[in-house]
């Protein structure tokens, strides 16, 4: 069992949240970069909450309780959210989920290369005496589940190996800074893990065309578009070329 520690000295129900799924995490996760431990920023940092001192990478996190995951994540003010997918400062993602009685049922990071300015989606809600403030959401819906690299599921480890294979299978999105291209990337990532089985065939993404012509409806050669995705993935080992026309997760 995966307990976060018992906070009794603040009455806040929130800054008690705040303080227990933050002790927690400092004391319990490591970097998925490189594998060392995280240091927890000053209270009120505005970019981030905790950091990596051997290889700098930067993490924000976001708490609830509750036993399972959840889609819809609340943020910060829209337009700054925005503009941090752009800066060179932007964190990757740490959720957490827990029980009323305090066990830890997810923790997962989801490596800030996976964020897009559609994952972003403007919040009805404004803050007291900002009113110009427009909030935000965080939705994972778009999120390919190479993505969501998990260090707790269903209160179970995953071994530290796994987390940071994982992380450097995707390492290469980091270089790609076109937002566009990024996108085209993710969403024939996301439409790999839409086939259950781990061998598939060109024809198998050909069958995801309309869909992805909805999403980018201003390129109109979709299935040239498929084959140079899969050829970049298969570049990246992503995923494995079999045979013509063949292909394979990995």
């Amino acid at each position: 069992m995966i307990r976060l520690p018992e906070i009794t000295w603040y009455k806040s129900k929130s800054q008690i949240a705040r303080v227990m799924t933050e002790t927690w995490t400092g004391e319990n996760i490591f970097c998925p970069n490189c594998g060392n431990y995280i240091s927890e920023y000053e209270n009120n940092r505005p970019v981030a909450d905790f950091y990596c001192w051997n290889c700098n990478e930067e993490f924000e996190l976001k708490s609830k309780k509750s036993k399972s995951l959840w889609n819809i994540i609340p943020d910060w003010a829209y337009g700054k959210m925005i503009e941090r997918l752009e800066s060179a400062t932007n964190p990757s993602f740490f959720f957490l989920t827990y029980t009323p009685n305090r066990e830890v049922s997810n923790f997962l990071v989801i490596p800030k290369h996976f964020i897009q300015p559609k994952n972003i989606i403007k919040a009805p809600r404004i803050l007291k005496d900002r009113w110009e403030y427009i909030m935000c959401n965080i939705s994972l819906m778009w999120i390919p589940e190479s993505g969501k690299i998990f260090y707790i599921k269903n209160g179970e480890y995953k071994s530290e190996k796994n987390i940071l294979d994982t992380w450097k299978k995707t390492i290469f999105l980091q270089d790609t800074k076109n937002i566009q291209t990024k996108g085209w990337l993710l969403d024939i990532m996301n439409c790999i893990d839409s086939i259950k089985d781990d061998n598939f065939t060109l024809d198998d993404m050909y069958g995801f065309a309309p869909q992805l012509q909805i999403l980018h409806p201003e390129n109109n050669f979709v299935h040239d578009k498929i084959r140079q995705q899969l050829q970049i993935l298969r570049d990246k080992w992503y995923i494995e070329f079999v045979s013509r026309w063949k292909y394979r997760k990995l």
